[in-house]
């Protein structure tokens, strides 16, 4: 806690002024931190109620620092407030529909009036929150005339529903429209509003049964979409003319042999002469290209064998590149990139992991700065120097007085994985295996994470954590090495790295156990179901069981539709697999997961038990997919040591 108060302590400095020492003006600092504000108007948020993973509403207010007056935002509570790029205005929406405060006159228009529930303007659905992380579908034009939104009709959408328990007598019954591997999805449109007429044009694209993400202006009038096709194995990037509705293709990517990742779209940078730099990872690694305003490739700008992963953003006047990329998997540093002669300097040099914000000239910059010794370090960047702000020295102090041991790194047959153990044991030490696993994620990384793995290594238990095939970092052949076949590859990653480690004098072979949450948990019953595999035991919180129960914007980005892929499907499934569960397992879950439903819990027990297979089970109601309300974190983890200490 004293570590967070440190940071928003720093924030707070560069946001009052209190480093305006170093050069960094209001206008600069609101860029870097990405504060609401204009000359004279504040938009501020409070009591905040979270709806999904990313989404809220809260009272949002409307400080005239002229005036000295604060004023709410509509009635009540309200979500995903944006103001004008001319502060005059304030887009907002509530109750699936769109509106405008006007800061001049203190009045407020409906820029959608749909009264039917089952669509929802310029706001995210569940599916869209979740697999590609936005909540706002909706943005201005940068001279504040019109505002794009994206209109989402979830008609056809299945329902899901749960029952909530609560403290009441009777269960209350929640549900929303979640379409599940091969189901419908909600159909996408892309709508224009003028702001001066009150008009409303749609444009002409449509999603079909695929997706638009995200929208994205490059000047008054052109307005570019991101449509993306069901399976997500083309990317279009289309140019529109908000006036002419009329649309035309500016960039598209295509592949037979994986999936196009839409999120790279977000690192796209433009350029004031209609150029604009491309992140993509076409050609087998995450690289950074120039393109013509026409939509045509002019030259690659980053090498091969690295992957790129966030671009900053361009210094026009000094024709400079800032991006940050992974030389080594676990790492990550910041690049400077001239883009007229093609040189590249690292700015940084301590290894871990170095992330930055700069503002919109890419002039100056925070750099951030964590590893497993050095919590979170901030940095000004200005003028090719970087001036220490906030060391956190306080809180590196208080964990190193636990002395608690430093990952041990290595690499298990060509699989990154990292090694906690107390130095103290002097006995061999039994291992706990803690997973993800999913399609291009990453847990083996240098970072400041200390988290429940330091209390396993304090009461004894030795903890690796490994990436599978499949990993982040590694190039797009290695993320897409489990494309269409979820389960098998991993599982067999996961045996072989505790078999590796089983032979180390320091590690007990013979009492091993392995542990993951969401994907972790699939993967965990999965391995467990092997007829090789060295686990006593097992924990498996929110495990997904069967992918068709899954959303059909994750899976099918692996998977396919189970249409295509039936196989596939199969194989994955761990309603298959239940006779093959070998070990003792802990199953967890809470009853109000919107994310991975309790339902994929429920088929796999009725699955066990069809197999005469025994288990242990916690369940906690109306709790979501990540288990915090309440006293439930404390009570699940206490849980999961009890059930070790018994099985191990």
């Amino acid at each position: 806690m004293k570590g967070l108060l440190i940071i928003l302590s720093v924030l707070t400095g560069i946001l009052s002024g209190e480093y305006k020492a170093n050069t960094l003006s209001e206008a600069e600092q609101d860029s870097i931190l990405g504060v609401q504000t204009t000359g004279r108007y504040r938009l501020e948020s409070e009591n905040q109620e979270a709806i999904f993973r990313h989404s809220s509403v809260a009272d949002y207010y409307i400080i005239d620092t002229m005036r000295h007056t604060r004023k709410q935002l509509g009635e009540g509570k309200v979500r995903d407030a944006v103001m004008s790029p001319n502060g005059r205005y304030v887009a907002f929406a509530k109750d699936n529909n769109l509106y405008i405060h006007k800061l001049d006159f203190g009045t407020e228009v409906a820029v959608t009036k749909d009264e039917n529930t089952e669509v929802i303007n310029g706001i995210a659905d569940w599916l869209y929150e979740e697999e590609f992380a936005t909540t706002a579908l909706f943005a201005w034009s940068p001279d504040s005339k019109m505002l794009a939104f994206v209109r989402l009709d979830e008609t056809e959408v299945p329902t899901f529903s749960w029952d909530v328990y609560s403290d009441t007598q009777y269960p209350k019954a929640e549900s929303l429209r979640y379409p599940k591997a091969g189901c419908e999805n909600a159909k996408a449109s892309v709508c224009v509003y003028d702001v001066a007429t009150k008009g409303i044009q749609r444009l002409q694209v449509e999603s079909g049964d695929g997706y638009i993400p995200r929208l994205r202006w490059t000047d008054e009038n052109t307005l570019l979409v991101l449509r993306v096709n069901r399976d997500q194995t083309k990317m279009e990037v289309l140019s529109c003319n908000a006036k002419s509705t009329v649309c035309h293709p500016l960039y598209a990517e295509e592949s037979k042999k994986y999936f196009v990742d839409y999120s790279l779209f977000d690192e796209w940078q433009w350029l004031s002469d209609g150029k604009f730099i491309v992140l993509s990872e076409k050609n087998g690694w995450r690289q950074v290209y120039l393109y013509s305003s026409q939509g045509v490739e002019q030259k690659v700008l980053t090498p091969e064998g690295i992957d790129v992963t966030a671009v900053y953003g361009v210094n026009e006047k000094t024709q400079t590149l800032y991006y940050q990329a992974a030389p080594q998997p676990s790492t990550r540093h910041i690049y400077a990139l001239n883009i007229k002669k093609g040189e590249i300097s690292q700015l940084t040099k301590d290894e871990g992991m170095w992330s930055a914000r700069f503002n919109s000239e890419a002039t100056k910059a925070v750099f951030c700065y964590q590893s497993f010794e050095t919590p979170n370090t901030y940095y000004l960047y200005s003028k090719n120097k970087l001036e220490l702000l906030e060391d956190n020295a306080e809180v590196k102090a208080a964990w190193q007085a636990n002395g608690l041991p430093e990952p041990e790194m290595m690499q298990i047959n060509g699989l990154e994985a990292m090694l906690l153990r107390s130095p103290v044991t002097g006995n061999p030490s039994p291992l706990i295996l803690m997973h993800y696993s999913g399609p291009a994620s990453q847990r083996v990384l240098n970072r400041w994470r200390k988290r429940f793995e330091y209390a396993l290594v304090e009461l004894g238990y030795a903890v690796l954590i490994v990436d599978t095939r499949g990993g982040d970092c590694k190039g797009r052949a290695w993320r897409n090495e489990t494309y269409m076949s979820l389960g098998q590859k991993e599982a067999e990653d996961l045996i072989m790295a505790a078999n590796e480690m089983a032979k180390r004098d320091d590690i007990d072979g013979e009492h091993m156990a392995i542990m993951g949450w969401s994907y972790g948990g699939y993967e965990t019953l999965y391995t467990m179901s092997q007829k090789n595999h060295p686990f006593k035991c097992g924990v498996a919180i929110a495990p997904v069981t069967d992918w068709k129960l899954y959303d059909s914007a994750y899976t099918e980005r692996y998977m396919r539709r189970p249409q295509v892929n039936p196989k596939g499907y199969e194989e994955a499934s761990l309603l298959n697999k239940a006779t093959d569960l070998t070990g003792n397992v802990l199953i967890i879950h809470g009853t109000g997961d919107d994310n991975v439903h309790v339902q994929h819990t429920m088929q796999y027990i009725n699955a066990l038990v069809e197999a005469d297979k025994q288990f242990e089970m916690q369940l906690y109601p109306d709790d979501n997919h990540h288990l915090r309300q309440g006293n439930n974190a404390k009570h699940m983890h206490e849980k999961i040591l009890r059930f070790l200490n018994t099985n191990l």
